[in-house]
């Protein structure tokens, strides 16, 4: 049951993606992402007392206040890049750095990845080269400017997933909630600054909210599933979570992809298996 959780929440981490990328599509970007996050914070609140713990200590709120400005700056860039870019090369590009950076963040405070994450690092920048390649005959500022917003939104993302973990892990929802909030109060004070009002078409509301909720159901499944099963088996599936935004992306916006960047969306997917498995 733990794996089927751990798919089921990777379907809906892939769908919450997509969601947020056809919202930032009809709307301002960093407005959809205000509302976006903030629609999560309430459910995560509201699903609180489902996962009873106490609070975190004070440095865990650090780390967790941390992982939400980090994940709100991830997220805001990963809807951005969505909107400009092909949703199915923006995805997995995002993906592969984002699991990319606790790796080498575990390298440098000296811990020893086994050689399977090592080499999963080598394909996924092989996968990153493969899947930025552009059609000649296509937009290719736009493209490329798609793909260095997926890098830099992976980079964020990898950095909210460390410092996530470093809030600790038995505190039940406390830390999501106080990364959500951190997030969601960071970008509604980014949209004053820039002078962005926080408000969408009516038609894109509903998708907005849908993409919060879906990211929040998909934090809980995956709770419940490291809770319950192997860490690392849970971790592997949950984290081909792009398959279902390429896959969304393939049905309702009809992308294609060329032969080369197909090849690279594999590489990505044996990248994210690679880095992800436990080592032995």
């Amino acid at each position: 049951m733990a794996l089927v959780l751990a798919l089921l929440s990777a379907a809906f981490y892939g769908t919450a993606d997509f969601f947020g990328g056809v919202a930032a599509r009809r709307a301002a970007p960093l407005a959809a992402t205000v509302i976006a996050q903030g629609s999560g914070l309430v459910l995560v609140a509201l699903a609180l007392p489902l996962f009873p713990a106490q609070p975190p200590p004070a440095a865990g709120a650090l780390w967790g206040i941390a992982a939400g400005l980090t994940g709100g700056v991830g997220v805001a860039l990963l809807y951005s890049g969505l909107a400009v870019g092909r949703v199915s090369v923006v995805a997995p590009v995002t993906a592969v750095c984002s699991i990319t950076v606790p790796v080498l963040v575990a390298i440098g405070i000296g811990d020893r990845p086994g050689s399977l994450a090592l080499g999963g690092i080598g394909v996924a920048v092989a996968s990153v080269a493969l899947i930025s390649r552009h059609d000649p005959a296509g937009n290719a500022q736009g493209h490329d400017r798609s793909v260095a917003i997926a890098l830099a939104s992976g980079v964020a993302i990898g950095a909210f997933l460390v410092c996530l973990a470093r809030a600790g892990t038995a505190s039940g929802l406390w830390p999501l909630l106080v990364a959500r909030a951190a997030s969601t109060l960071a970008l509604a004070a980014a949209a004053r600054v820039t002078r962005v009002p926080i408000a969408i078409p009516r038609a894109v509301l509903s998708v907005a909210l849908a993409c919060g909720a879906l990211d929040v159901v998909a934090n809980a499944l995956y709770l419940v599933a490291v809770r319950d099963g192997p860490l690392g088996l849970v971790a592997t599936l949950a984290s081909l979570y792009p398959a279902s935004t390429v896959l969304l992306a393939r049905v309702v916006l009809g992308e294609r992809l060329r032969p080369v960047q197909s090849l690279g969306l594999a590489c990505a997917a044996v990248a994210i298996v690679l880095i992800t498995a436990p080592s032995r």
